[in-house]
């Protein structure tokens, strides 16, 4: 009975505190720690992002369009948090962006989120689904959450992106001890180990970013990619194993049967390309690691731009996002940017900045009014205004749960709230549809989605009437009731509402108290979410 007794009192001690802990949440430390605009943007910096500018001027200028107005500085914010944590501003880190000075902001901004570990995790993620895929793999032998763990761990101290795919391709040892070896492991399939074949075609499009498996059966229709190409990339992976002690090489060869004799060929291992950057030391994988890193490769800094610009803008450079053209001219601003990418030693997070930077990054994604659905379209392709890309399902999660609170949520965040989010967020993507490894194509809302927003139980939860939720919160906090509207449009939208939207919302509450308030206020955070700019990154 004793034990009963304690347990109940522990309990209720614990709803106490978490009851205090949401209606007066103790002050949080400064969102950046260390901050110096001078470090952000190198001597460099500025005539690599005026090059990419150029190129993109010259472009439209050969198009005539006239590129969108800039946008606002918060928005621009908005996107950063949305494209490389998977959420929005939260009020508090608001009001801090508000204080700094306008020049810094965006440099400030990015400082930190680079510093947050929401940066690191969400981004290893994204990654992680061109690496591994988004399956669950086999069983015991593949461990993916240890692997965008081990990922996340590397962007969080920024190392360079080479050595982290050289130890993707060739690194040895357990599963769980050596986490990169997950990006093998997960082509195990019953007892065969890994599969060459599967690898080829992972480190194809994933690194190199060409669809050489098409030319897996036959050479390839459109491309020069041959099949003796693709098999001798396959051939790399010929001598790895999985044993007791995890993946190793040993001896073996890859080879293929021949469809005309029905016998097996012995494959040699050769790369499609450049082969005099082939290393002469070291075992196959290690070559083949070298070979796709090497600063003169120049389909490994392509790609990985492309790639970071459309985690940004939600599309690429040049689509699809893993395949290349071999031959013909790529945009300009993908060779300034791969060029600076190599020269820097693969430095993820100046890339990310130099892309931040750009004209294209700060136009506004509004519809211009005199321009047809069809010349509409041209200027997103174009990058002469911002284009509008659907939130995938995390970010509407991240954006939802956020705009929920008042304080930021982060791994400083209370354990039973980020347990309570991370439960929510995968029935919630479940439900909503995962897009897989195809993340960059274009799909319109269906309606179960919309249904989801609608009436789902993660959004009824986080807009209903609570103590704990920033609806109430604001409601009884705000000064008044213009102040209450405007808090509530920064909290779920990042953006203050324009003279109409304040006016009508203001009426709808004044002269409320008590349980109407907040049902008012239910209502106005209700149709916040559901709203179309709620869904959309713009």
């Amino acid at each position: 009975m004793w034990l009963r007794n304690v347990v109940f009192l522990g309990l209720l001690l614990a709803g106490v505190g978490s009851l205090a802990a949401a209606l007066f949440p103790t002050p949080t430390p400064p969102r950046v720690l260390h901050f110096n605009s001078a470090e952000q943007q190198p001597a460099d910096f500025r005539s690599v992002v005026e090059r990419v500018d150029a190129s993109f001027q010259k472009q439209w200028e050969e198009l005539k369009l006239q590129p969108a107005e800039r946008t606002d500085d918060l928005h621009v914010a908005q996107r950063l948090s949305l494209a490389l944590m998977g959420t929005i501003p939260s009020v508090q880190e608001i009001r801090e962006f508000e204080k700094r000075p306008a020049e810094e902001r965006i440099e400030w901004w990015l400082a930190g989120i680079f510093q947050d570990r929401r940066y690191a995790d969400y981004v290893a993620e994204r990654l992680a689904r061109a690496f591994v895929g988004t399956e669950d793999g086999p069983f015991i032998v593949y461990r993916r959450r240890r692997f965008v763990s081990w990922l996340g761990d590397q962007l969080a101290v920024n190392r360079g992106y080479d050595a982290i795919v050289r130890e993707l391709i060739a690194d040895d040892g357990l599963w769980t001890d050596q986490p990169a070896t997950n990006f093998i492991t997960v082509t195990i399939q019953n007892d065969r180990g890994p599969d060459p074949e599967r690898l080829a075609g992972r480190v194809a499009r994933a690194f190199l970013g060409i669809r050489i498996d098409c030319a897996q059966c036959h050479n390839h229709p459109f491309e020069k990619w041959k099949q003796s190409d693709f098999q001798g990339l396959a051939a790399y992976f010929g001598q790895v194993k999985n044993s007791f002690s995890g993946i190793k090489d040993a001896a073996g060869e890859f080879s293929v049967e021949n469809r005309k004799t029905g016998e097996h060929e012995t494959i040699s291992p050769h790369v499609p390309f450049l082969p005099d950057l082939l290393p002469a030391q070291g075992g196959r994988r290690q070559q083949l690691a070298a070979w796709v890193t090497d600063k003169r490769n120049p389909y490994f800094a392509r790609v990985t731009v492309n790639r970071t610009w459309a985690l940004l803008f939600g599309r690429p450079l040049v689509d699809p996002v893993d395949n290349l053209p071999a031959s013909g001219d790529l945009p300009a601003a993908l060779e300034v940017l791969a060029a600076d990418f190599a020269e820097h030693d693969f430095d993820l997070q100046r890339l990310i900045r130099l892309i931040a930077a750009t004209a294209p990054f700060h136009l506004d994604s509004r519809k211009i009014p005199e321009l047809t659905q069809e010349e509409s379209e041209v200027y997103e392709r174009e990058f002469a205004q911002f284009p509008l890309t659907r939130l995938r399902p995390e970010q509407v999660v991240g954006k939802l749960l956020q705009a929920s609170s008042l304080e930021t949520v982060n791994r400083e965040t209370h354990i039973l709230t980020r347990m309570f989010a991370y439960l929510r967020d995968r029935e919630f993507v479940q439900r909503y549809g995962d897009p897989g490894e195809d993340e960059f194509t274009p799909r319109c809302a269906t309606i179960p989605q919309l249904l989801l927003t609608m009436n789902g139980t993660l959004v009824h939860e986080r807009t209903r009437e609570s103590l704990f939720g920033a609806a109430t919160r604001i409601g009884m906090m705000a000064p008044d009731d213009g102040s209450a509207v405007e808090i509530a449009y920064l909290a779920a939208l990042t953006r203050p509402p324009t003279p109409f939207e304040a006016s009508y919302f203001t009426d709808r509450l004044a002269g409320t108290r008590g349980p109407e308030r907040a049902r008012r206020m239910e209502d106005l955070y209700w149709t916040l979410v559901n709203s179309t700019e709620f869904s959309w990154n713009h």
